[in-house]
């Protein structure tokens, strides 16, 4: 469904493209220019060009994923058991089964989401470092130019510091999947239970709340993901 809409919209707004765009266009080639700036300015440029499909197209997705989880009825409706006491027929305490849900309230989306971007950007740091070898250098190698005896303290050190380094690695999908996971899902979780005090009234100020919640959550994705790129794609100035 939120390719679906994503398909529409942009089918729609690059329908007739205009040299001084106006409307849907304007919105969509603004939002794509901010992606692509905050890209390459974190970012080298042979490295933005690499990575800057893929986030952009997550920060997209997230965030209209996000969004739906606002609109009356997802994650509301569904089966589960029935509520006592209610006027309404086939109410239920809390669908344990929705019938729709934002795809980022759950976890094997944004897992899947977290271990494409582990492969690519794993697949980025070999083009790099121009393979292997050069990958184990960038993580396990003595930082800082230094020669002489002191390199075999160092080396002993720096294999220590890059074993932690490749454990950061893995950690941080993980971290990707799950902080985007909980955030989605304790939200959607909130908003299910405020709509059921005082007539629904109470989930109003949580409305506003996590509007910007989904936009934030996009963002840090986002974010994160071009400083871990960076982190791997990147060399010593001593060796530029």
């Amino acid at each position: 469904m939120i390719l679906l809409l994503l398909f529409l919209v942009i089918r729609l707004g690059t329908a007739r493209l205009q040299m001084v765009p106006s409307g849907l266009q304007n919105a969509i080639e603004a939002s794509v220019e901010g992606l692509e700036r905050l890209t390459r300015g974190l970012l080298e440029p042979k490295v933005a060009d690499w990575c800057f499909p893929l986030v952009a197209t997550y920060f997209v997705f997230i965030a209209v994923s996000n969004l739906t989880g606002l609109v009356p009825g997802v994650g509301t409706i569904g089966f589960g058991a029935a509520k006592p006491g209610a006027t309404l027929p086939y109410s239920v305490e809390h669908p344990h089964i929705s019938l729709l849900r934002p795809p980022t309230s759950d976890a094997n989306m944004t897992s899947a989401m977290a271990v494409i971007y582990f492969f690519v950007s794993l697949y980025w740091a070999l083009k790099y470092h121009h393979g292997p070898w050069g990958l184990l250098v960038h993580i396990f190698g003595v930082k800082g130019g230094m020669k002489g005896w002191i390199l075999i303290p160092l080396a002993l050190l720096f294999f220590a510091v890059g074993l932690m380094e490749a454990l950061s690695i893995v950690i941080r999908s993980i971290a990707l999947a799950m902080r985007l996971y909980g955030n989605i899902y304790g939200g959607e979780s909130v908003l299910v239970l405020m709509t059921g005090m005082f007539g629904g009234l109470a989930a109003v100020p949580f409305y506003f709340f996590e509007f910007a919640v989904a936009l934030i959550q996009a963002l840090i994705f986002t974010l994160l993901a071009i400083v871990f790129t960076g982190t791997l794609c990147s060399h010593e100035e001593s060796h530029k």
